[in-house]
């Protein structure tokens, strides 16, 4: 099996990204960039530049696309619907679907629509990059981290991981896919919620009043994390915690840039999630809850 075609949906600073790795690697015909008609005129005058250097993608609207091997979706999460409305001509007979969203969520929606067959589990870490405009600057361009829902070394998964390899995009296909996703999202679920609410860098979290705010929520994503047969631990709470504190003190997380430009967060897919699973198994989540509704109530004064 091989990955001869792909197709990217959403081009922001992550999807950008693997877009010029791929365009350099299997030429720009073989791989469209699927955007409403409004971007597409507006990509092709003003160009998307990564570093500085303009990009030359493959522009195409849903309706002109044409079935791929492979299919990225980049989006966030609160475009994620849309995304999986447009990517529908680009659905073949043996197209795989990965959707490099935040959260558990994205792959239940993706196979909700295309079927749970397509779907390969997906997420990004590591990557640094700021979108402002058409401009994006990507110092550390992070890893790729997927696999089946089996864990199965299947033959889709070797083609993509060499297609990857090929177009010098890192990547990983770990033992465990859906714990590797649970690390992160428990990494998001706390650290980018409480820096949101707080206002608080990196740095911040060395100080032992947010360390132990940290905990109260950790707790709770690990107890929901193994209600759903996931085998998250304390101690990898705690490594995670070690982490973040290692990061640039000054540094931000992506939800509290969204707060400060006054964007609405991923919220929804963070703390709600935890606490529709919480639900779920009967599991009691009152730190998400509270803290589910403290940013929903932020957001919602921030519009008055």
């Amino acid at each position: 099996m091989k990955i001869a075609s792909v197709s990217i949906v959403g081009l922001g600073a992550v999807g950008a990204v693997v877009a010029s790795r791929l365009t350099s690697f299997l030429g720009k015909a073989k791989v469209q960039c699927i955007v409403d008609a409004e971007r597409k005129a507006r990509y092709e005058s003003d160009g998307i530049f990564i570093n500085g250097v303009k990009q030359d993608f493959n522009y195409l609207t849903p309706e002109n696309a044409v079935p791929s091997d492979l299919i990225i979706i980049a989006t966030k999460n609160l475009q994620l619907g849309e995304a999986l409305k447009s990517i529908r001509s680009a659905v073949g007979a043996h197209t795989a679907i990965m959707a490099l969203c935040n959260g558990i969520q994205s792959e239940r929606d993706a196979a909700s629509v295309y079927g749970k067959e397509r779907v390969l589990y997906s997420f990004i870490i590591g990557i640094s990059s700021i979108h402002e405009k058409n401009q994006i600057r990507c110092p550390a361009e992070g890893r790729i981290v997927f696999g089946e829902k089996d864990n199965k070394k299947t033959d889709r998964v070797k083609a993509v991981e060499e297609l990857f390899a090929k177009a010098k995009i890192e990547s990983e296909v770990p033992e465990n896919i859906h714990l590797e996703q649970w690390k992160k999202f428990l990494l998001n679920v706390v650290f980018n919620t409480l820096s949101a609410l707080c206002r608080a860098p990196y740095g911040a979290f060395s100080a032992p009043v947010m360390r132990d705010l940290a905990r109260s929520v950790g707790k709770e994503v690990i107890a929901v994390a193994q209600a759903e047969g996931v085998p998250l631990t304390q101690t990898m709470f705690e490594d995670t915690l070690l982490l973040i504190i290692d990061f640039d003190t000054h540094g931000k997380t992506s939800m509290l840039q969204d707060f400060e430009a006054g964007r609405k967060s991923e919220n929804a897919w963070f703390c709600g999630t935890v606490n529709k699973l919480g639900k779920v198994h009967g599991i009691p989540t009152p730190v998400c809850t509270l803290l589910e509704a403290l940013v929903e109530g932020t957001e919602t004064a921030r519009d008055i």
